[in-house]
């Protein structure tokens, strides 16, 4: 393998930047999807970021266009999910693939794209006090979380509930206005006794068409007493509605004292609240809801096989929902590790009507995947898609600190050629680790401007970055021997 690499490189490095280019050029949409765009300046805060989240072994939130390598098959595979979602129905994946092998830099690329198209993003990693289920509100926290991290393209950063209502009722005011200009001749003052009914009319037709979904009425019913509280300039009853929306009300007796609802939102009817709040935002004029869950191991981990499986049913009842069209407008994602999916005991597959579901069929094998199957399964990146992330990352790092970027392909290859020589590297190596182990090499060479890559690269001062001992597959690990038990 290593010594393939090196051969075919001098007439390959070239190829692979036009290849990767071309790529993104052919693919509609391919730059909003993350897929690359042509190499240009990087402003130094989105470095910052990007250098100091790659190196910590996370994704950053913002600048991904920037470093987004390969991955076209399935992000296409995924965009399509999202048309069908634009066009009012509803899609469930499930996104596997092992520590450090890019599940969640896929996510966050697919959450930039579907963010410019108009869609509301919620996201957030489940942990042992978030799960899908629970008896001490767990599933109650994953939703608060959500809720805290929705986004939309003017405010990704998450926090963006007000900004959507506000949005929306400035929306129907303007619409209203227009509206009533086109008929009379004249634009209404806000003060106009006809513009105000007008405008309760039209979010009344909009708040009268959710309440025959499962908890619509009371969820209209506070959509319509935001409105007024907003148009009167009582922010301490629209806080209020805020806090029940992102589901911070402990106790029903506590909701009905301050806003006179005896419903509040909890573990068992979260899932319910997303799938009106999808439905809202259509009318609000967004594309649809996008709700993204990582970290599925930690429900893998969960120790009482009864708690467990009743978070498996919980994922039946949502994967159902979007497949058999009983939801609209809304897409889930979720990602996890190949053990957490399909170990037979513990993982997504001990529950039996969702293995039956979600189980490769015959014909699916490494290389040959199934992508619009409901598990997308993550193939390794290849050596030459690595070296195309390696050059992007060497001019930012350069943009970043300040100094003339040095290292030729020739470099690049050498670091590239020198990772992927280790033992089971072409199944197990994963990008993280080959990210951090090239960081840490611009950052030596940056510090010590005298050393020279081929020389650091050849001597005993570079190591590599080490696996996941989770995983059971470092190779690195045991020195020169390893031990074993027949």
């Amino acid at each position: 393998m290593a010594g393939t690499l090196a051969a075919r490189h001098h007439t390959n490095v070239k190829d692979a930047h036009m290849d990767h280019t071309e790529s993104a050029a052919n693919t509609p949409d391919s730059a909003e999807a993350g897929q690359t765009t042509p190499r240009r300046q990087v402003p130094k805060r989105i470095a910052g970021v990007i250098i100091n989240s790659l190196k910590g072994g996370v994704v950053p939130r913002i600048g991904l266009p920037y470093i987004t390598v390969g991955r076209r098959r399935e992000i296409e595979a995924i965009l399509h999910d999202v048309d069908i979602i634009e066009d009012g129905g509803a899609a469930f994946r499930f996104i596997e693939g092992r520590y450090g092998s890019g599940k969640s830099f896929l996510l966050q690329a697919v959450r930039t794209h579907v963010m410019d198209r108009g869609f509301v993003v919620v996201d957030a990693d489940l942990s042992p006090e978030r799960r899908l289920q629970g008896t001490k509100g767990q599933g109650l926290a994953t939703y608060r979380e959500l809720m805290r991290n929705m986004s939309t393209k003017t405010r990704p950063e998450g926090g963006a509930l007000p900004l959507i209502l506000d949005r929306w009722i400035s929306q129907v005011q303007t619409q209203t206005a227009q509206a009533l200009a086109e008929s009379t001749g004249v634009m209404p003052s806000p003060d106009d006794p006809e513009y105000a009914v007008r405008v309760d009319q039209t979010i009344s037709e909009v708040i009268a068409s959710m309440q025959d979904m499962v908890h619509g009425f009371d969820f209209a019913r506070l959509l319509t007493m935001y409105y007024h509280a907003r148009r009167q300039g009582d922010d301490e009853t629209a806080g209020r509605v805020l806090k029940w929306f992102r589901g911070e009300y402990a106790t029903k007796t506590e909701a009905r004292g301050e806003l006179g609802v005896g419903v509040i939102i909890a573990d068992d009817n979260w899932y319910d609240y997303l799938k009106l709040f999808a439905g809202f935002l259509v009318k609000a004029g967004y594309r649809g809801l996008i709700v993204m869950l990582d970290e599925l191991v930690n429900i893998y981990k969960i120790p009482n096989a009864i708690t467990r499986q009743n978070n498996y049913e919980k994922m039946l009842t949502m994967y159902n929902d979007t497949m058999q069209g009983k939801a609209h407008h809304i897409g889930i994602i979720m990602c996890g590790t190949p053990q957490c999916v399909e170990d037979r005991h513990r993982g997504i597959y001990s529950y039996e009507a969702l293995r039956s579901r979600l189980a490769d069929g015959r014909f699916s094998s490494e290389g040959t995947r199934d992508l619009l199957a409901p598990v997308i399964h993550l193939d390794p990146l290849g050596p030459e898609e690595m070296l195309v992330l390696a050059g992007k990352l060497a001019d930012i790092h350069a943009r970043l600190y300040g100094y003339e970027q040095t290292l030729n392909d020739d470099d690049l290859a050498l670091f590239i050629r020198i990772e992927y020589q280790r033992v089971g590297a072409d199944s197990h190596i994963t990008p993280r680790e080959v990210i951090r182990d090239f960081i840490e090499l611009l950052d030596i060479l940056y510090q010590h401007p005298g050393k020279k890559p081929a020389d650091l690269l050849a001597s005993d001062e570079f190591s590599y970055a080490q696996g996941d001992p989770s995983d059971g597959m470092n190779p690195q690990a045991g020195g020169q021997y390893a031990q074993f038990t027949i």
